[in-house]
C-alpha cells in the first residue's frame, strides 16, 4: 500500500508519466480512455505506441461504463489500462472509479491483469473537500494518480503532482551517476521552485483554507448556473463541479475578449476562487445583452445543445 510521488513539470506530463507507469506494468496492454479525457492521455498513447480504445461518454462527459465492458470484452486476451477522469477537461465530468472497477471484474480482469490511472488535474485536490463525493484512494485498485498544481492551488507557473506505488518508482527510476541520486520522471529535470510554492501555499491555507475554498467555487458555480438558466440560456452543472456548461456565445470578438474555451456548440466556465460573483454578474449581463442584438432579426438562433449535454438542459426553441 505504500505510495511514492514526485512534482513534474506539468500537470500533462503527469498524465504521460502515469500511462508509462502502466505500460511498463503491463507491457502489452491495450489503453482505454473516454472521448473526453485530456488530449494528453492520446498523446500518450501516440508517444509509447499503445493501442488505444476510445469509450463512448454520458451526456455529463462522463465515461460510459456499459461501453466500457463491451469493448473489454472484445479483448479479453490482453491486459487493460485505463484512464479515470477526476473532472474532465470539457464538462469536469468525474468517472465512476467504483463502477470502473466492478465492470473490469465482471469482464474477467484480476487484478494483475488492469492498471488504472486517475487524471485529478484540476478537481483532484477539490473532491476531497465535496460532501458525500466518492474517495480516491490506494485502497483501491488504482495505480497512480496526478493532480495540477497551477490550477486550483494557483502555484504560478505551471506543475503537477504524480502518486504512483512505490514498487513502480523503484521499477523505473534508474540510477544516475553524475547526479548521485535516481530518477524516474520523463523529462530528466524538474522545477526546483514548484515544490517550495506548493508546500507554502498548503501550509498557508491548511486543511480549513482549501475546504472554504472549494465550498465557494461550488456555490458560484451553482450560482451562475441557475443565472444563465433564468435568463434563458442553455447550461449544465455536473454534481461534483465546479466548471459551468452551456451554449457557445455567436460573436467570435466576444468569446475572444472573456477568454472562453469553447467546443462545438458548448462553452463553459472554469469557477475557480478568483472568480467572483461580481465578475459573473458582469459576464452574464454582457452576455445577455450580446444575445438581444445575435438574435433581434431572426437571422441567428441559440445553438441546440441537446446532443452535447441532454435535451434537459438545452433551451434552444426545439427544447424550452
Amino acid at each position: 500500500m505504500s505510495t511514492g510521488g514526485y512534482i513534474t513539470n506539468c500537470g500533462t506530463e503527469g498524465n504521460l508519466h502515469g500511462i508509462l507507469v502502466g505500460r511498463e506494468v503491463l507491457p502489452d496492454g491495450i489503453l482505454y480512455a473516454s472521448r473526453e479525457s485530456h488530449y494528453s492521455i492520446f498523446k500518450a498513447a501516440r508517444m509509447y505506441r499503445m493501442e488505444c480504445e476510445k469509450v463512448e461518454t454520458l451526456n455529463s462527459g462522463e465515461i460510459d461504463c456499459d461501453d466500457f465492458k463491451a469493448k473489454l470484452l472484445r479483448h479479453q486476451d490482453k491486459p487493460a489500462i485505463i484512464n479515470v477522469n477526476i473532472g474532465t477537461t470539457v464538462k469536469g465530468a468525474v468517472d465512476d472509479l467504483d463502477l470502473v472497477i466492478q465492470k473490469l471484474e465482471e469482464a474477467g480482469f484480476s487484478q494483475d491483469r488492469f492498471y488504472i490511472h486517475v487524471d485529478g488535474a484540476l478537481f483532484g485536490l477539490m473532491m476531497p473537500f465535496v460532501k458525500r463525493a466518492p474517495k480516491v484512494t490506494f485502497k483501491k485498485p488504482i495505480g497512480s494518480v496526478s493532480v495540477s498544481g497551477h490550477k486550483f492551488v494557483g502555484c504560478p507557473m505551471p506543475c503537477g503532482v504524480q502518486i504512483t506505488r512505490l514498487e513502480h518508482i523503484n521499477a523505473l527510476s534508474r540510477n544516475v551517476e553524475c547526479l548521485a541520486s535516481r530518477d524516474a520522471t520523463i523529462m530528466g529535470s524538474r522545477n526546483g521552485h514548484a515544490p517550495i510554492f506548493l508546500w507554502y501555499t498548503l501550509n498557508r491555507k491548511g486543511y480549513r483554507g482549501f475546504q472554504k475554498e472549494v465550498q465557494k467555487c461550488l456555490r458560484n458555480a451553482h450560482y451562475f448556473k441557475d443565472r444563465l438558466i433564468e435568463a434563458g440560456i442553455g447550461a449544465m452543472l455536473n454534481e461534483l463541479s465546479s466548471t459551468v456548461v452551456f451554449e457557445r456565445p455567436h460573436d467570435e470578438e466576444f468569446i475572444r475578449k472573456w477568454q472562453l474555451a469553447c467546443k462545438g456548440n458548448i462553452a463553459h466556465v472554469v469557477v475557480m476562487p478568483n472568480v467572483t460573483i461580481e465578475k459573473l454578474d458582469d459576464f452574464l449581463n454582457e452576455l445577455v445583452q450580446k444575445r438581444a442584438t445575435w438574435f433581434e432579426d431572426g437571422t441567428f438562433q441559440p445553438y441546440c445543445i441537446a446532443s452535447d449535454v441532454g435535451e434537459n438542459s438545452c433551451l434552444c426553441a426545439q427544447h424550452k
